[in-house]
């Protein structure tokens, strides 16, 4: 990723995070989502974004529909907000690696915590 779209990149995720938070009044969105990053193709056509939801597989589906039916207002959003001549066309993907990072860790202190008994 070039300079300029990591940057765009990182922005976008900033601003996608604040709207999720404060402007999104979806009730299947829940509490605790997370931007974890934002791609942007380098021609600023279309941006992955990675989002964590803690919670059960049925919170993750309902937190990616409801960004996806979202996806119009927040594209329209970051497009006034971060003042591009072409806002990207958003796709929102499940990231478990922070679970995954959770999940590990626990494992990781369960048998250390073994061995030391």
């Amino acid at each position: 990723m070039g300079d300029r779209t990591s940057r765009i990149s990182e922005e976008m995720r900033k601003e996608i995070s604040g709207i999720i938070m404060s402007e999104l009044k979806d009730p299947r969105l829940p509490s605790m989502i997370s931007v974890v990053s934002v791609n942007v193709t380098k021609d600023l056509r279309h941006a992955k974004v990675y989002i964590s939801v803690l919670g059960s597989a049925e919170d993750k589906k309902n937190a990616q529909e409801g960004l996806r039916s979202a996806a119009g207002f927040i594209r329209r959003e970051v497009g006034h907000r971060m003042q591009l001549r072409y806002t990207p066309e958003m796709h929102f993907e499940i990231d478990d690696s922070i679970e995954h990072g959770v999940y590990m860790t626990k494992l990781i202190n369960e048998t250390v915590k073994g061995d030391s008994e």
